[in-house]
């Protein structure tokens, strides 16, 4: 069975950092795009960030672009997000998600695999 269990998460002040990790099991996604979205309350879920297998050009949304940081290591099958210059806009449940593919992107749809979340609230 096919596990991705976020942590990291939690409550901190405008300008701090946190960093968000997300462990697989079940499988290895060494091979996989790999993703981070968030739900922040009374909106759709969005895309934030997600790498390649191979560590090439990650990409992220335009409000995190320059304070938020994807990477993983295949070796522990995890992926993280470094998160800093946090703002109370950056407030949401951020879930990690996984594909089949090798090749990342940006929408919801194309992410075979999702964790259960973990908060993070940012008071401004």
């Amino acid at each position: 069975q096919v596990q991705l269990v976020e942590s990291g998460g939690g409550l901190v002040q405008a300008g701090d950092s946190l960093r968000l990790s997300c462990a697989a099991s079940g499988r290895t996604f060494s091979r996989n795009a790999m993703g981070w979205f968030r739900r922040a309350p009374g909106k759709e879920r969005e895309f934030v960030a997600a790498i390649d297998w191979k560590l090439r050009n990650p990409r992220y949304a335009d409000s995190v672009e320059g304070r938020f940081t994807i990477s993983r290591d295949n070796a522990k099958n995890t992926v993280y997000l470094q998160m800093n210059s946090l703002k109370s806009e950056d407030t949401a449940v951020y879930y990690c998600a996984a594909r089949v593919s090798v090749l990342l992107h940006t929408a919801n749809y194309a992410y075979d695999y999702w964790g259960q979340g973990t908060q993070v609230t940012v008071s401004s």
